[in-house]
């Protein structure tokens, strides 16, 4: 067959950029009006719910019921974050098994930090400029002195989340873009919201058998408990960039704070965490309580992780202040 004569094969499929699509946010790497307001709402109304949680609870609307339930919710998506999104997502610490991933995405989804992609993306770029020009949130943006680093820790909090230009997630998550699995959780981010507030109001309402348990839950166990646990893991950003012990050498201005250690269930081991990214435990040194740590040991225990990055003594003593100054 001749040149002239051969058929030309069909144009191959335009395939749409990686920046299209919706991995991530509900939109792409530019963050929409519509998205800045439902923003605004997540974090405003549990805010409110966290404000009025002392006169609530003092006017008798705290049953056991509600306690327990926050407690649940608050266990399971929190570890969702710092196990899945960040220790395994963000710095591959460990290897999970197939079922424990997905498992992870959707704890850590129901938190309503945003999406996995969208937050590994965002983490990453932090980990890459620590307290420098590029880091999304750092405290010290603004400078060092009192006007400046009170600016900055407001940014550091939560102003960071308003920007119109996102973390671009094509380039620091490419590798979660590939997972079919995580994509899928991730465009799934809206519908695990609803389950995540609508849950704690069902099983309420099931184990009081009553409107007012249903209501009381919905307002513990999903308001004040998204409340509580968006304003710890933003307490990371902020308050642990800004102080805190530093016994390890890092590039940052990261420190440790032993009074988040509980609520944020070991991330506030801060200095650690910049000094060795991928290390699977935070709190190293005696007597820090680190209950993520806690939970990879019992899934490698279970068989369910593996080639789990444990802290090795000679490397942890190798990055003691002491030792790198010496």
């Amino acid at each position: 067959m001749t040149p002239a004569t051969a058929v030309a094969a069909p144009p191959a499929k335009q395939q749409p950029e990686l920046d299209e699509l919706p991995y991530g946010t509900l939109g792409g790497d530019r963050q929409s009006m519509g998205e800045r307001l439902a923003l605004g709402a997540f974090i405003v109304l549990p805010f409110l719910a966290l404000a009025a949680a002392v006169p609530v609870a003092w006017g008798g609307w705290l049953g056991w019921h509600d306690v327990v339930i926050a407690f649940v919710m608050y266990a399971i998506t929190g570890h969702g974050v710092t196990v899945g999104f960040h220790r395994y997502f963000t710095h591959k610490s460990f290897k999970p098994n197939r079922p424990l991933k997905i498992v992870l995405a959707i704890a850590g989804s129901m938190a309503i930090q945003g999406p996995v992609v969208r937050w590994v993306a965002d983490h990453r770029k932090h980990h890459k400029f620590s307290d420098r020009d590029g880091d999304p949130h750092s405290p010290w943006r603004y400078g060092d002195t009192i006007p400046a680093l009170m600016k900055g820790l407001f940014h550091a909090h939560m102003g960071w989340l308003f920007d119109e230009e996102q973390t671009s997630q094509r380039q620091y998550a490419p590798d979660l873009l590939k997972d079919e699995d995580i994509v899928k959780i991730s465009r799934a981010f809206p519908a695990l919201v609803a389950v995540s507030l609508l849950l704690p109001a069902v099983a309420g309402g099931l184990w009081t058998m009553s409107w007012q348990g249903a209501l009381t839950a919905f307002f513990w166990g999903s308001l004040v408990r998204v409340g509580l646990l968006h304003h710890v893991t933003w307490s990371i950003n902020s308050i642990c960039h800004a102080v805190g012990e530093r016994p390890f050498k890092s590039r940052d201005k990261s420190g440790n704070v032993w009074w988040l250690a509980i609520p944020s269930m070991g991330e506030s081991w801060h200095n650690l965490h910049h000094a060795d990214p991928t290390c699977a435990r935070h709190g190293v040194l005696r007597g820090q309580i680190d209950t993520s740590a806690r939970i990879i040991w019992a899934f490698e225990k279970l068989g369910w992780v593996n080639a789990v990055r444990w802290p090795v003594k000679e490397r942890v003593e190798a990055k003691r202040v002491s030792a790198a100054s010496a």
